[in-house]
């Protein structure tokens, strides 16, 4: 199934840029979704990740656009919190044991409602932050659930500049160039 076929995007594209428009934060997953998914392990234990350059420029482009920028991950990465200090991300939640309440505790932190709440991820852990925020994102080769719980899906899959063209769709929404 691909992002234009599937039957439960029903929102209008109005719908999605008023949405988009009113977002205050946008959080999202790593594995999958930053990154290809991939891991690649050293025979001691280590691992690398890659993650998309476009990416991490959308990401400073939403940050200047006024938008904040959270990572919340299962995943400990210490490759990962460089590369996010490195952005300027100030919200990064790795090795969360409950993604619930980190998603809590930003918005607490931020003083916003989960309506405010852009939520990007790939997969069945990322659901529930999906459904409570007011814009739903998944890359394009996420699981069939998260797709069916998305109101948009990118062209791109997770670690080859999905995040790059959510960030653009808030910025467009927020008419911020």
């Amino acid at each position: 199934m691909t992002p234009t076929d599937s039957p439960s995007h029903t929102l209008s594209a109005a719908e999605l840029n008023r949405r988009a428009a009113t977002i205050r934060v946008a959080v999202f997953d790593v594995d999958g979704v930053m990154t290809d998914g991939k891991l690649y392990l050293y025979n001691h234990g280590d691992e690398i990740k890659t993650m998309h350059v476009r990416d991490g420029l959308g990401i400073k482009r939403l940050q200047a656009a006024g938008v904040a920028v959270a990572a919340i991950s299962g995943r400990p990465s210490p490759a990962v919190a460089a590369r996010l200090n490195e952005l300027g991300v100030d919200y990064v939640y790795l090795d969360s044991h409950d993604k619930q309440l980190d998603f809590d505790a930003l918005l607490a932190e931020l003083e916003i409602t989960a309506e405010q709440a852009a939520v990007m991820g790939d997969d069945l852990p990322d659901l529930a932050l999906m459904r409570q925020a007011g814009l739903a994102l998944c890359v394009a080769d996420a699981v069939d659930d998260v797709i069916d719980a998305a109101h948009w899906v990118s062209r791109h899959k997770g670690g080859e500049g999905a995040v790059r063209e959510a960030c653009e769709l808030i910025i467009a929404a927020r008419d911020v160039h």
